[in-house]
């Protein structure tokens, strides 16, 4: 473990290093072909840092953050797109802080909307504290998941971890908006909109999952495939490759970062592309029946809520968790995060210990 945090640190401080070079090219060169080729080896190099490292949990994020996002937004960075080149006035400190981390800047409310957004906060306050209640009493339940695996389903299993990694995540990005806004001053959107409560599948992929991975997806492949679809076939038909295509790169992307910390000859290597190509033609004949039927198509919430959970239940079971499971990564990555956590504190014991002794020296 202490070689794998060493790794880590490493390879942290060269994606520092790298998104300030970033930063510098997009003050001296302009945006387009010259500033692309000036950023393409920074690209390579975020496909390439991940292998350094083994376990799940850092090599996984480190996969997701660096060379998925962070690359697609220098991608679009080199053509003036993105988050990266929202504000020109970006300092260096939220230029790299916005390149390294899935998180996006909350911008400013107008005045009209500020005063709105005053009379809903103290509700929305009160219901996001009984939401982050439940999801600590969810993880100190799901935490107990290993002890019982024997017992239960793996792909139950599966699933309970898969359910832990989201309360994870939720919390870990509650915890960094506090952080930005104290630190920085920067108020973060939430990556997770209540998924639970989708009463669709454009409402689940458009509106409440992955919001972050969704806002990058959609300027860096929905519409340059849009746009190049529109001269081939047509503005009516473009809506089909482009969507096509976003689930496609998504699934491509899980794809890979699977490939990063799994090493198992036992998974297909398409299913999880299948998942996401699966729900892309779902999503495509959800809008046409809308399209065709208007207002007749609208079920109930009460009835389309259910439909559409049973439905991302029934193809992740099929599709998206066998493939893990076959593979032991929930199972592995809890094993790993007790070893890192434990590591940490044991060296936070010894930091503390080496700490009372300096008074004495003195």
């Amino acid at each position: 473990m202490a070689n794998e945090i060493t790794n880590f640190i490493k390879v942290s401080f060269s994606v520092f290093a790298s998104t300030c070079y970033c930063y510098a090219v997009g003050r001296i060169v302009p945006k387009g072909t010259s500033r692309l080729l000036c950023l393409l080896p920074i690209v390579g190099l975020f496909l390439y840092l991940p292998l350094h490292l083994h376990t799940i949990y850092l090599s996984g994020l480190t996969a997701f953050f660096i060379a998925w996002l962070a690359n697609f937004k220098i991608l679009l960075f080199a053509f003036g797109e993105g988050p990266l080149s929202s504000d020109p006035s970006i300092s260096l400190a939220s230029f790299v802080v916005v390149a390294c981390f899935p998180i996006r800047i909350q911008q400013k409310p107008s005045p009209r909307s500020r005063d709105s957004h005053l009379q809903d906060k103290e509700p929305k306050d009160g219901r996001k504290h009984m939401k982050y209640a439940i999801e600590v009493l969810l993880f100190a339940i799901l935490a107990n998941v290993p002890g019982y695996r024997e017992y239960i389903h793996p792909l139950i299993v599966s699933f309970l971890y898969f359910l832990l990694l989201y309360v994870e995540l939720e919390t870990l990005f509650g915890v960094a908006a506090v952080a930005a806004r104290v630190l920085i001053g920067l108020e973060l959107e939430p990556p997770f909109n209540e998924p639970y409560l989708s009463t669709s599948l454009q409402d689940f992929w458009g509106r409440r999952w992955n919001l972050i991975v969704s806002s990058i997806l959609r300027p860096a492949v929905y519409k340059p495939t849009r746009n190049l679809a529109s001269l081939v076939v047509g503005r009516k038909w473009a809506l089909i490759p482009a969507f096509m295509g976003t689930f496609l790169v998504s699934g491509l992307m899980h794809e890979l970062i699977l490939f990063y910390y799994v090493e198992c000859d036992q998974r297909s290597p398409w299913e999880l592309t299948c998942f996401f190509l699966l729900h892309g033609v779902c999503l495509l004949t959800e809008i046409a029946l809308k399209k065709r039927f208007g207002g007749r198509w609208q079920l109930p919430r009460l009835v389309s809520g259910p439909l559409t959970i049973g439905f991302l239940l029934f193809t992740g079971f099929q599709l998206f968790l066998p493939s893990l499971d076959r593979c032991k990564a929930f199972e592995n990555a809890y094993v790993e995060l007790a070893a890192l956590m434990a590591f940490l504190w044991k060296e936070s014991q010894r930091l503390a210990d080496y700490l009372v002794r300096i008074p004495h020296y003195n």
